[in-house]
């Protein structure tokens, strides 16, 4: 399988992750919505459950749209430059981007979760470890990763003459 259709099987799955959460996450909270005002009687669960689902999807989503490169960005200099410089740039950029995800999301993610199943921590209302909760961190960190690894190959492909 080549780097690019695995990319591409890897969004899908991505993608339909983040389609399966936000569609559970707009039930939850109808439900939520429901239980409180219609039936008088809030659910207990569904608050802490959407949160949780929040947090996965913020961070697959970021992770997804790294791999897109559709990103936040201030691209004022990349878009002011050609050539060489400009993909020397974006290799920067990349490899920048690349080193955080690993340092802060899968090096301190995976320490979080570490932590977090040593000392048993559990939610609240769920009683679910926390350390399950913040394993999308990694998850997401390694996500990121690949994905400045694959565009950093692109960018040096495309800088050869």
């Amino acid at each position: 399988m080549t780097q690019s259709k695995f990319k591409n099987n890897l969004d899908k799955i991505v993608a339909w992750m983040l389609i399966t959460l936000m569609g559970l996450m707009v039930l939850n909270v109808s439900w939520q919505v429901l239980s409180r005002y219609v039936v008088q009687n809030p659910s207990s669960f569904t608050d802490e459950l959407s949160r949780y689902m929040l947090i996965w999807l913020g961070m697959l989503g970021a992770a997804y749209v790294a791999g897109q490169n559709q990103h936040l960005a201030i691209d004022i200099l990349p878009n002011k430059m050609s050539g060489k410089p400009k993909m020397k740039l974006l290799v920067l950029i990349s490899s920048l981007v690349l080193l955080f995800a690993l340092i802060a999301m899968v090096l301190g993610g995976s320490n979080l979760v570490y932590i977090t199943y040593i000392l048993d921590q559990k939610s609240a209302t769920l009683q679910i470890p926390l350390a399950y909760i913040y394993t999308i961190i990694p998850i997401s960190g390694l996500l990121v990763v690949y994905y400045q690894i694959f565009q950093i190959s692109n960018h040096l492909k495309h800088q050869k003459p």
